[in-house]
């Protein structure tokens, strides 16, 4: 934590550089809540596609979205690798299945550039980091999912927090 303190007080934009089945992108550090391991996920019958499944977080499911299948990057959902992740989304109720969370960076702001809107889907990618004389594209959490697509994942996380709490407790 000492460490994410440094790097974050230094000038720059900080970004979570994600590597996507291959394709190196990133989230805006100020976007990103948390970072998990990928746990085991409840896929009720619904989901499929780039909806991966749940995530129970204290109770409440939390739609996991693959984010290569989703981007159309990987055709087919596959099964995640060892270093995958899931990054919750800070005031949203979505989390993004990455291959991997490959590092917190600053980006000093003459090395970011910003993209066009129309080359992209829902114009998600807002801007482009130079990086090691490659470009990485920064997605805008809020653009990943039309509107359509944000009321059905809703949905569905309504009916998977009605399925919970219906099971008796454990306790």
């Amino acid at each position: 934590m000492a460490g994410e303190r440094a790097i974050l007080a230094s000038s720059g934009t900080a970004y979570l550089l994600l590597d996507v089945a291959g394709t190196p992108c990133a989230l805006p550090h100020a976007a990103v809540a948390e970072v998990l391991p990928l746990p085991d996920l409840h896929a009720p019958p619904a989901a499929g596609g780039w909806l991966s499944g749940f995530l129970n977080l204290g109770g409440a499911p939390v739609p996991v979205i693959d984010l290569a299948s989703l981007l159309g990057i990987r055709a087919d959902p596959s099964p995640a690798g060892l270093y995958a992740h899931l990054v919750l989304v800070r005031g949203e109720a979505v989390a993004y299945c990455v291959d991997r969370v490959a590092d917190l960076i600053i980006v000093p702001d003459p090395a970011i550039r910003p993209a066009g809107e129309e080359g992209t889907l829902n114009g998600c990618v807002v801007a482009e980091l130079v990086r090691d004389e490659r470009l990485v594209h920064v997605l805008a959490p809020a653009r990943l999912l039309s509107a359509q697509e944000r009321a059905r994942v809703a949905a569905l996380a309504r009916v998977a927090a009605e399925r919970l709490a219906a099971l008796p407790d454990l306790a």
